[in-house]
């Protein structure tokens, strides 16, 4: 492998934002990579794929670095670069910049840590403990799953176009695409591109979104014609997919408590051509209350931990804490119990996390159907990230009998 010195101080600048001034991987990244138009592809793909791994793996790299100064000043980047390449088994060029670096000191501490799951994983110690403690032994394989890069996987809109001639057109592009078995509307990318560019995103062919996540909206078993509530819509991602499943019949009524969110959502909106859509913001009791007993299906796609999306997200793992899943819990309860007065009866509602820890999931489930026995569970699913290779994610379906 070829270093060039430009590269490895874009690295560098990335994980002194992430960790230093705790800014978020992706939007870094996002800036950076904008921010010098002489970088080819392979610059770009070298700055993300590293600055991605160190963060994934950065308890690991910081321990077998054993830095007496923790601060993130210039040569400890340099130094925490080099350690990583040593623990890859990627031989550093002899620099200057990595004058603090010591191979065999390195690999010998990487050696006593590797059966150290924590470690070698690169998990928090109470996120580590939570694992275990939520999963058992299961946690293992997912511990070692949600340390993989993310695939690229793409959910073509129906209302535009199939899935066939999205494939052809990108294909054109050399843009390579294959199939998912059993994610009816996605396709996954052969090799990581920038997809944002293309006259193909540009025109609403298609969204990024991950196979796990495009497997609840079919799990909502919503048909043409319906009066849908999407009661926490963020952006609008799942709302889009909605709609592209009904054909822009019926109505959809996106609903989240930030107005930046509606807006973001009504942008992809007219981009994908969708026309069965009323964005509202929730300002308070008041506003579910209004839509009581009004909705045919009901997606709850509630606040959760992401423990199942740390691939595509790893700086979470050093931005959450303990206490903010416990008060979670809280939120999540509240959400369904109180968002659930909209369904109808004979409707049907689902509840979905991208967490695989049981705690948000389906004992949310089991409290809320105790509290509420005018509603029945129809059914429940885990996607786990090592049975998958996509994100974890949680949804269950249930409907009002009375």
């Amino acid at each position: 492998m070829k270093f060039h010195l430009n590269l490895i101080k874009a690295v560098n600048s990335a994980i002194y934002q992430i960790f230093e001034e705790s800014k978020y991987a992706d939007k870094v990244l996002e800036r950076l990579l904008k921010s010098d138009n002489r970088w080819g592809a392979r610059d770009r793909a070298f700055i993300a794929e590293n600055t991605y791994e160190m963060v994934r793996f950065w308890r690991l790299i910081t321990t077998c670095a054993a830095l007496e100064n923790h601060e993130l000043n210039e040569p400890n980047l340099f130094t925490l670069f080099g350690t990583w390449q040593v623990v890859k088994g990627v031989r550093i060029p002899d620099w200057q910049e990595f004058r603090n670096v010591d191979p065999k000191k390195i690999e010998h501490t990487y050696n006593q840590l590797k059966t150290k799951r924590k470690f070698i994983y690169s998990f928090p110690d109470w996120m580590d403990e939570m694992g275990v403690k939520e999963l058992g032994k299961q946690w293992n394989k997912e511990a070692e799953a949600l340390n993989d890069t993310a695939p690229v996987v793409i959910r073509v809109n129906l209302l535009k176009t199939t899935k066939d001639q999205l494939a052809a057109s990108l294909a054109a592009r050399e843009i390579k695409t294959h199939v998912i078995e059993g994610c009816k509307d996605g396709l996954r990318l052969d090799q990581r591109q920038n997809l944002f560019i293309t006259p193909e995103f540009k025109e609403g062919l298609f969204e990024v979104q991950d196979a796990s996540s495009q497997l609840v909206v079919p799990f909502l078993q919503i048909e043409p014609g319906m009066r849908v509530i999407d009661a926490c819509a963020g952006a609008g991602g799942k709302t889009l997919h909605l709609a592209a499943v009904m054909g822009n019949k019926g109505r959809i009524i996106s609903m989240d408590t930030e107005q930046w969110k509606l807006d973001e959502m009504k942008k992809r909106g007219r981009r994908a051509g969708v026309s069965n859509v009323e964005p509202r913001l929730i300002e308070g009791p008041k506003t579910i209350k209004k839509l009581a007993d009004s909705a045919d299906r009901l997606l709850l796609d509630v606040p959760c931990s992401g423990m199942g999306v740390l691939k595509r997200n790893p700086d979470a793992k050093w931005k959450l804490d303990a206490g903010f899943i416990e008060r979670l819990h809280h939120t999540q309860q509240e959400i369904v119990s109180n968002y659930a007065s909209m369904v109808k009866i004979g409707g049907k509602m689902v509840y979905a996390t991208c967490s695989i820890f049981p705690s948000e999931n389906e004992q949310q489930v089991q409290k809320f159907l105790a509290q509420n026995t005018n509603f029945e569970l129809e059914e429940m699913k885990t996607i786990l990230p090592s049975e998958s290779g996509f994100d974890g994610f949680f949804m269950a379906r249930m409907k009002r009998i009375q």
